[in-house]
């Protein structure tokens, strides 16, 4: 049901069961599939594509242009997959050609009140944004990651799976997987064990994450020194093949 004070663009394609609320307004090139729900007063620009069984609460603003300088009205998107919960003043904005064009949302996040997502960024599945965490632009969160409240990422930084960190931290760098950082600035304190344990990671297998933690943060070792030793314990499909390929991957140094 579409209220009669909402605003639909007539290029908008939404999907027959798509309820959005009083004076809601969905702009062009804007696509909303099956079973979603937009609540009262919220805004969506696009290019912007939204998947299954959404549901986007009052005030928030999706798929508008990049807080960016460089940014002049290029053609860039925003993709959102299916089962998120978007909380009231959320704000979501579209990609820049210079960071790929895209900005991307995965599925069933929950993402709470007042959080940013910047131009850019790419957030994976099942993750949880608490009220008011920032990313800024070029930001890649994987999957089942927790943010707490206040969170702040400054750009092109990335977020491990299975990651967290507590109210109020302040990130610069990356974050390997499973790793658990606090404070402004942020540093690492241990690895995320209760989150692992509900993700019904075993005994052993936390084991091995925690003896890989000691080994890049414990051991005065460098990272390559260490990495070199996680290598050596890790068993084909374990659990530290994301963590040795993240330590591969970011160019920009982890957190210390």
């Amino acid at each position: 049901m579409i209220h009669s004070t909402a605003i639909v663009d007539p290029s908008a394609v939404i999907a027959d069961d798509v309820d959005i609320g009083p004076y809601s307004v969905i702009g062009a090139d804007v696509e909303i599939g099956a079973g979603c729900k937009i609540e009262s007063h919220v805004v969506i620009k696009g290019p912007t594509k939204i998947g299954k069984n959404n549901k986007i609460f009052q005030f928030s603003s999706v798929g508008e242009d990049p807080q960016d300088k460089k940014f002049t009205n290029e053609i860039t998107v925003l993709e959102i997959g299916d089962n998120n919960l978007i909380r009231e003043n959320v704000t979501i904005n579209r990609g820049t050609t210079q960071g790929g064009g895209i900005t991307k949302i995965g599925n069933d996040n929950w993402i709470m009140a007042y959080v940013h997502i910047a131009h850019d960024c790419i957030v994976g599945n099942e993750n949880i944004l608490a009220n008011n965490a920032s990313l800024a632009g070029h930001v890649i969160i994987d999957d089942f990651v927790i943010l707490g409240g206040f969170t702040l990422i400054s750009q092109f930084n990335t977020m491990g799976s299975y990651s967290f960190s507590a109210m109020g931290s302040v990130i610069s760098r990356n974050v390997p997987p499973y790793v658990l950082v606090s404070g402004h600035m942020a540093k690492p304190i241990g690895i995320n064990v209760e989150g692992l344990r509900r993700r019904q990671f075993s005994d052993v297998q936390i084991k091995n994450i925690r003896h890989a933690y000691k080994l890049i943060y414990r051991s005065n070792l460098g990272i390559e020194p260490a990495q070199n030793q996680i290598e050596s314990i890790e068993q084909e499909g374990s659990e530290l093949t994301a963590m040795i390929q993240f330590l591969d991957e970011q160019e920009g140094g982890i957190i210390r």
